[in-house]
């Protein structure tokens, strides 16, 4: 009786009780009764006999099945158990995908998330499944080599993002150090390559401060054909030069309209998670000009809970990207972002003589002199409501290409006058 062939174990039909077809060599086809056919190899090693699975037919052909028992034959042949040996290499992938960079990577990220605001946990872990995990993810930790760390690196560079190359690194090496202290790792590479790549070309975000340019994009925001909500929201955004988290999350209950005040609150400011629960809010003066926008916006989304609600659902605030794609919309691509009206106030703001500490206030700064900023609780309230209309008159003027002064108030020691406004 010949071979089994592959239009035989396609034909092969269930009857009432298992049974099996001979393939040659100790392979079998075994038939079941629910039509499901499986391939079998029996053996014997030591003295015993053995069966071991080769696959299912048709995923596994005729052909694969018997390259699989001939492969189990040359093991037997050398004094190896195929079934022992399956078990060996099952056991050392299982190892090896436990202990994968990826698989440590997010153990970390898990580990390290909690000290974490929400945003910057996100963009950490999505760093990392889109420049690291497709290429480096599935190596077992302790395999990953300098050079393929800085191919990553490279790879990043080259795609015009060299800050993100290398916060990426300074990821990577944290990983590393926490796969050492797990055992899962005996060395950092990252850290042989760091300065292999040029060093970002500066970490601040794309601004304007020419007067005449700042002119032309806030008669472009005027002009604004989208969103009623965007549109207020772009307005708004140069006039108080908050983060853009604050500003897209934004509840109404934080606005006092009558005292021209907002209080962000100390959950949304920029700092670590632990000190979130003991900060200060954030005070921010509103001028004329902010308050009656967000009186002509209130009829829009002042039933709900955001200012600026997203466009999908008036349960969440508008996305993270809105006032960016806007601007991008407006012909500014690349020349500012939402981020960057917090470098265009403060350019101004400082070339004009106001008060250092104000400006910084008014930006939730965090003092740099750490001491300093420890008894230094003042909040120079009094001169950012001044600093804050000025301003707020100073781009009306722009705005109308008739620039009105911008006067700081006079440069007496605020700082000594030990008085918190």
């Amino acid at each position: 009786m010949g071979e089994l062939t592959a239009v035989a174990a396609r034909n092969a039909k269930p009857r009432e009780t298992m049974y099996r077809l001979a393939a040659g060599k100790g392979l079998y086809l075994q038939v079941m009764p629910t039509g499901a056919r499986y391939w079998r190899l029996k053996y014997r090693f030591a003295g015993k006999a053995r069966m071991m699975g080769v696959g299912v037919f048709p995923d596994v052909s005729v052909a694969e099945a018997r390259d699989a028992r001939d492969a189990a034959r040359k093991l037997l042949a050398s004094g190896v158990d195929p079934s022992m040996q399956r078990r060996v290499e099952k056991l050392t992938q299982e190892v090896a995908v436990a202990n994968s960079l990826e698989a440590i990577a997010r153990l970390w990220h898990k580990e390290k998330s909690p000290t974490w605001v929400d945003t910057y946990s996100g963009k950490v872990l999505r760093r990392l499944e889109m420049h690291v995990f497709p290429w480096l993810g599935p190596i077992p930790i302790a395999s990953v080599t300098a050079p393929q760390i800085l191919a990553t690196m490279k790879r990043i560079h080259e795609s015009g993002t060299t800050e993100t190359a290398h916060r990426t690194r300074n990821y990577l090496s944290q990983i590393f150090r926490f796969a050492i202290v797990s055992g899962k790792a005996e060395r950092d590479p990252a850290a042989d390559v760091i300065g292999a790549i040029p060093p970002a070309e500066g970490a601040n975000f794309p601004t304007i401060t020419d007067p005449a340019r700042i002119g032309e994009l806030l008669r472009a925001i005027d002009g604004y054909q989208g969103s009623y909500v965007t549109r207020y929201a772009l307005k708004i955004a140069p006039l108080v030069f908050t983060r853009p988290s604050e500003l897209r999350m934004a509840e109404w209950i934080e606005f006092d309209l009558a005292k021209a005040t907002w209080t962000v609150p100390a959950v949304r400011l920029k700092m670590r998670k632990a000190k979130k629960a003991t900060a200060e809010p954030h005070v921010v003066p509103l001028s004329r000009q902010v308050v009656n926008l967000l009186c002509e916006l209130y009829p829009l989304s002042g039933s709900g809970r955001y200012v600026f609600p997203g466009e999908r659902t008036i349960k969440r605030p508008m996305s993270d990207n809105t006032i960016n794609a806007a601007l991008h919309r407006l012909g500014f691509k690349g020349e500012i972002v939402q981020h960057g009206m917090r470098h265009m106030a403060s350019t101004a703001l400082n070339e004009l003589k106001w008060h250092e500490d104000a400006i910084e206030r008014q930006l939730a700064h965090k003092d740099k002199n750490r001491i300093r900023g420890i008894y230094n609780k003042a909040q120079y309230l009094a001169e950012r409501k001044k600093m804050m209309q000025a301003w707020a008159d100073y781009l009306d003027g722009l705005r109308a290409s008739t620039p009105v002064a911008l006067l700081p108030v006079a440069r007496r020691s605020v700082r000594g006058s030990g008085r918190a406004s």
